[in-house]
């Protein structure tokens, strides 16, 4: 039993560092690409085009920043830097993240869909992962009631 934990345990290190890193590499995508080439895709679209590429920017690093955040929780817990009943507090969980109407990707130039489709399929794989970290403390039995034998054990023990 003990090793199963543990086996799980490094699993869920794993899957959180690993997801740790791509969000960063994806955040720093992001930043590259806003500080780089947006202007060049917004002289391209109209004003309405201008107002959904703005708030499309916003959702995808929101998106991001959530999944961090998410994470880095994760890995303090995982660490002992937290307990694991943090986890279930509201201040612990993932954020929500509003998603993007595939019609409105549509006017963006290749790239920026890519980043917003990258967002938004690392926020639904991290929502995924926290609801079966989750659900994993909804299933954990609680522990049987002790034995009336090891009670009375124990009452003759603190009465000697």
């Amino acid at each position: 039993m003990r090793d199963t934990i543990s086996m799980v345990r490094n699993l869920d290190k794993h899957l959180v560092d690993n997801l740790y890193v791509e969000a960063m590499v994806l955040a720093d995508e992001a930043r590259s690409f806003f500080d780089q080439r947006a202007d060049e895709h917004r002289v391209l679209l109209d004003n309405r085009g201008r107002v959904d590429f703005a708030c499309e920017a916003l959702k995808a690093t929101t998106r991001l920043m959530h999944v961090i955040a998410w994470l880095l929780t994760q890995r303090a817990i995982l660490n002992g830097e937290l307990p694991r009943h943090a986890r279930e507090e509201e201040a612990h969980r993932l954020g929500l993240a509003a998603p993007t109407d595939s019609t409105v990707t549509q006017q963006f130039r290749q790239d920026m869909a890519t980043l917003i489709v990258a967002s938004e399929d690392l926020y639904d794989r991290v929502a995924r992962l926290e609801r079966q970290l989750l659900g994993r403390i909804q299933d954990v039995a609680p522990a049987p009631p002790p034995s009336p034998a090891r009670d009375l054990m124990a009452r003759l023990e603190r009465a000697l």
